[in-house]
């Protein structure tokens, strides 16, 4: 049996209080195995046609292929932008010990 794709998930929020609503909602459910916050990022984007830069805390979430439908429902679901981020990209290599770790930490 192949095992368990674990994905990295980025995702931005407004400020310090949503990405821990955010961060400790998705590991106390287990739809995530951790997640990190990086506070002082700055974005610049085009929003509703204008071109805007705005201060951010980026959320670094570590959960399996199998979690990410349930984390994407219930992130959007509490997220406070109208148009959340959330990318996942595949970890193709990486500690065994630890990605073992983040497999059995977001799971059910």
């Amino acid at each position: 049996m192949p095992e368990t794709t674990i994905l990295l998930c980025l995702c931005t929020c407004p400020d310090a209080a949503s990405a821990q609503r955010l961060a400790e909602t998705l590991v106390g459910e287990r739809l995530a195995a951790c997640v990190n916050r990086l506070p002082g990022v700055l974005s610049t984007y085009r929003w509703q046609d204008k071109v805007q830069t705005d201060g951010e805390e980026l959320l670094l979430i570590k959960t399996t292929a199998e979690r990410f439908e349930a984390l994407k429902a219930r992130l959007l679901a509490l997220h406070p932008y109208e148009l959340p981020e959330l990318i996942a990209l595949p970890v193709e290599r990486g500690h065994a010990t630890y990605l073992d770790w983040v497999r059995t930490h977001s799971t059910d």
